[in-house]
């Protein structure tokens, strides 16, 4: 191992590479400010990627009267779909009605309050269904002739992460992933950060210290910087379960379960279903977290309480978990912590400044970002600028809400023969910057190798130019989730040509 230190001093340095973490690294760097930072592994390895995949304002937050973070939620949910009209779109939720559970006043109060809480202007208001009659009852067990229908918003999760790194890292921020932070001392004006990255130690510089670490965040605190924090974090695992399409119309699901829990069923990836989450308080170590067999039999019960067809652990053909880093309130269950965050900000003595982030959801992100700048704008002139992210789209999102149709048929003019379907998924991933993918390529031979499904050697080699993908992993579950498609063997033969592709810029790398 090798050691270098740089005499270049950062204005703020961030620990953790997850929605949050980019999040305040491209505010900060738009505002002006020199940034670093620094990802132990790959963009939204954790929690960013193991979400319910919604902007939504949270209906069930209401019954825990967390307004202040519902309205914020709900005012978020079309500016981020505006931001990203490529990876977000607006999901219609049917809400069955059994007696038994919360009652039908109860649900229409809180739907009310949920359309008028949170200044909607796009997303279409809430509606009584008759399921008898209704798509939507279709695929649902006799007995459900009433429910309730509501707007919120699908995200794909890992990608609104990596966006922002790519955001922040146009605007002039150093973005490291595959970069661990070994310590971090103060000194009397500035923070002296150790960091490794492929068996090289460096020394870094920075005026304040951002500790964004998810799961991590008492680690970090405890071990890195070694500092005792009055606040605590609760770990709590979520689950998901994804089956093969269980029902053919585009609307989701929520449904309420008898031990106060509620689970979504959602259409995902043209062909299949995903169903979560689960909630329940995690002791084990972050990245030792997996679905487990009991949390898969919880929610295929769930699940079939409602639909006709019974949903059994058999069918399940990928499961994802995630630790959610909450605040921990001193609620009693897991399902009652408070979803809202937590911005701790230790600087004393006039010394350089810790902000440490606890809890949060990814609908709010762009405003945790937003109030920790203004935490820190006081010990740092540089982030003196106004607010700028609202309105502000992210890498591939600069065109209107809706007019996705017109990009892919932008695309097949400019490339006649690419396939439709294919066209149609790089504009989902990419946006606009489907056609940089894209550019100089002017036959089917161009794109090179065909790795499984649609997925070729052009995109991948547009992902590590691009979006620093390193691994299979990078690009089949956090890049795209075309890890539903491909076989394991084709994984590893993608896995392989990326190492190879990778092998020159190591070796420059380490002369």
């Amino acid at each position: 191992m090798t050691t270098r230190a740089l005499d270049s001093i950062y204005d703020l340095a961030v620990i953790g590479g997850g929605v949050n973490g980019c999040g305040i690294a491209r505010d900060a760097a738009g505002r002006g400010a020199s940034v670093v930072l620094f990802e132990q592994g790959d963009f939204a390895g954790a929690t960013s990627s193991a979400s319910t995949k919604l902007i939504h304002g949270g209906l069930r937050y209401l019954e825990h009267y967390e307004f202040r973070l519902v309205r914020e939620a709900l005012m978020e949910r079309e500016v981020l779909w505006a931001m990203a009209p490529h990876i977000i779109r607006p999901l219609r939720f049917v809400l069955p009605h059994h007696d038994g559970l919360r009652p039908a006043w109860l649900l229409r109060l809180g739907l009310f309050l949920y359309d008028h809480l949170g200044g909607r202007k796009k997303l279409p208001a809430t509606r009584t269904l008759d399921l008898t009659r209704d798509e939507a009852g279709k695929p649902l067990r006799d007995g459900y002739t009433r429910g309730f229908e509501y707007s919120d918003c699908w995200v794909e999760d890992s990608r609104l992460v990596v966006l922002n790194a790519l955001d922040a890292a146009e605007r002039g921020a150093d973005i490291r992933p595959g970069c661990r932070v070994v310590s971090a001392e103060r000194g009397a004006d500035h923070w002296r950060i150790e960091v490794e990255e492929g068996g090289v130690r460096e020394t870094i510089r920075a005026r304040v210290l951002v500790n964004a670490a998810g799961p991590w965040v008492h680690e970090v605190l405890a071990k890195v910087v070694r500092v005792n924090s009055p606040a605590n974090v609760r770990l709590v695992q979520g689950s998901h379960i994804v089956v093969p399409k269980l029902y053919e119309h585009d609307r989701a699901y929520i449904f309420q379960n008898a031990d106060g829990r509620i689970i979504f069923a959602i259409p995902y990836e043209q062909d299949f279903t995903l169903i979560g989450t689960t909630d329940r308080d995690y002791k084990g170590a972050p990245h030792q977290v997996k679905a487990s067999p009991e949390e898969i039999a919880y929610l295929c019960a769930a699940a079939s309480e409602y639909f006709k067809a019974p949903v059994t652990p058999e069918q399940v053909v990928w499961t994802y978990s995630g630790v959610r880093p909450l605040y921990d309130d001193g609620a009693s269950k897991a399902q009652e912590a408070t979803r809202d965050y937590v911005l701790e900000l230790e600087n004393g003595e006039g010394k350089p400044p810790l902000l440490s982030v606890f809890g949060g959801k990814i609908t709010t992100y762009r405003r945790l970002a937003e109030h920790a700048i203004e935490k820190l704008g006081p010990h740092l002139a540089a982030l003196a600028k106004p607010a700028w992210t609202r309105g502000a789209t992210l890498p591939g999102g600069d065109f209107a809400v809706g007019d996705q149709p017109r990009l892919v048929a932008q695309i097949q003019r400019a490339h006649p023969w690419i396939e439709e379907a294919l066209a149609r998924r790089l504009v989902r991933a990419y946006g606009t910057r489907a056609l940089r993918l894209l550019d100089g390529l002017r036959s089917p031979a161009d794109l090179g190798r065909v790795f499984g499904a649609d997925l070729t050697e052009a995109e991948v080699r547009y992902l590590m130019r691009e979006e620093w993908a390193r691994t299979a992993a990078d690009v089949l579950w956090r890049r795209s989730k075309l890890g539903l498609r491909l076989s394991p063997a084709e994984a590893e033969a993608l896995d392989a040509f990326m190492a190879e592709e990778l092998r020159p810029a190591a070796r420059r790398a380490a002369q």
